[in-house]
Formats: structure tokens, C-alpha cells, sequence
């Protein structure tokens, strides 16, 4: 009888012991994937959006830019945009994403405002939200001229809050 209880007590402490190894395994990368933005900042970096001359005064257009904190295998996915105006006293960019859910944004020349097809979000030439759901204004990139060429550096996408 008692090489029962001491076996059964064997198994008992190696099913312990498993349980406890598989629980840390699982929780050691869902620890450090939440730790990762606080371990791992993200530096934000000037990128080239093209010459000052090419873009003419008091047109918004659209440039292409790199995510600012894209995961290294992100390829295609950590390629974005932004809106870009020449103004009499130099550059604005604007972030292309909503600032309601981060939904892409167009701008209507026409009627001088940006606007999100997936809620209804409007938001005025100087990236006021002027109806729908958001509640802040798009968020603007760091412009520079440096040179004769005009650079941004992005700022990560915030959306509700």
C-alpha cells in the first residue's frame, strides 16, 4: 500500500511540475510581446517624400512613407501615406488615418476637406473634425526642408483617445 500513495504521489508532482512548465512557456512571449513597446522604443526617422519644388503652393497630395513602428516581416504592410500641403509659410503633413477607428482618409479638392468613407468622419482643410464620429483633429508628421528636399518624420497611428 505504501508503494501506492509514494507512486501516486510521484505522479502527482510530475503532473505539478508539467503544468508549471507549460505555463511558463506559454506566458513568457505574452509577457514580453505587452513589455515590447516600453523595451523596444521605436525611432522615429526623417524620410524623403520627394523635392521642394515639386509640390505646388496650396495643393494637398498624397506621398508615400514607411510605417514608423512597423514589425520587422510587416514587407508590404508597413508601407503608408500621408497628406502633404505647401503652404506660403512652408509644409503641413497631415496623418491619412481617421483618427475615429485609423481608417484611410481622402481629400476632396473640391470641397477642401478630408474625408473617411467607412464612418462618415469629415474633417476640414487644417484637419479639424468638422462632422461624423472623431472627436480629435489628424494627426500631423514633422515636416523639414532639407535642402531642396522636403522630409517627414511620422508619428505612430493613435486612434480614439
Amino acid at each position: 500500500m505504501n508503494d501506492v500513495l509514494s507512486r501516486r504521489a510521484l505522479y502527482n508532482r510530475i503532473s505539478i511540475a508539467g503544468v508549471a512548465l507549460a505555463s511558463v512557456v506559454v506566458s513568457v512571449p505574452i509577457i514580453g510581446y505587452l513589455l515590447s513597446p516600453f523595451i523596444n522604443k521605436q525611432e522615429r526617422v526623417w524620410q524623403d517624400v520627394g523635392a521642394v519644388d515639386q509640390f505646388k503652393l496650396d495643393t494637398t497630395v498624397q506621398v508615400n512613407l514607411q510605417d514608423p513602428s512597423p514589425l520587422p516581416w510587416a514587407g508590404e504592410t508597413a508601407l503608408t501615406s500621408a497628406w502633404l500641403r505647401r503652404t506660403d509659410s512652408g509644409f503641413i503633413a497631415f496623418s491619412i488615418h481617421c483618427t475615429h477607428l485609423g481608417c484611410p482618409v481622402n481629400w476632396n479638392q473640391g470641397g477642401q476637406l478630408f474625408l473617411c468613407p467607412c464612418h462618415g468622419g469629415v474633417f476640414n482643410a487644417e484637419g479639424q473634425p468638422a462632422g461624423g464620429p472623431p472627436q480629435r483633429p489628424l494627426q500631423r508628421h514633422d515636416v523639414r526642408v532639407n535642402g531642396s528636399r522636403v522630409e517627414i518624420r511620422p508619428v505612430p497611428l493613435r486612434v480614439r483617445g
